[in-house]
């Protein structure tokens, strides 16, 4: 795979998901929500807002990879999880199209057929 700041910056209008498109694997991120769900608000003390300053495209990978990463920390730091309330309020629908590249011996040409 090529790195991914090939791919930080949109170029184009967003590919989305939608009917048109078939054979798009499912996001990576699975929960939304972490942590004390059911806790009232007003248990917390603080609240925090990860923003980006940029307008760039994050994988699905890259929201995963955060959510673990803030999770571990959060309960590493906390204790439990009934002290904190995480949400990822972003949703990945651009679907970011990677070229393929070839990293053989004679990659430098295709062959196509017989």
């Amino acid at each position: 795979r090529r790195p991914a700041k090939c791919y930080r910056y949109c170029k184009n209008k967003p590919y989305i998901r939608s009917r048109f498109l078939r054979g798009i694997p499912d996001p990576k991120i699975r929960f939304y929500d972490i942590g004390g769900k059911a806790v009232p608000v007003d248990q917390f003390p603080t609240c925090v807002h990860l923003i980006s300053g940029e307008k760039e495209q994050i994988s699905s990978e890259a929201l995963e990879a955060a959510r673990v990463q803030c999770n571990k920390y959060m309960l590493k730091t906390t204790g439990s999880k009934l002290s904190y309330h995480i949400r990822v309020r972003i949703h990945a629908y651009h679907v970011v199209r990677i070229n393929k590249m070839l990293s053989c011996a004679g990659a430098d040409r295709l062959q196509t057929g017989m």
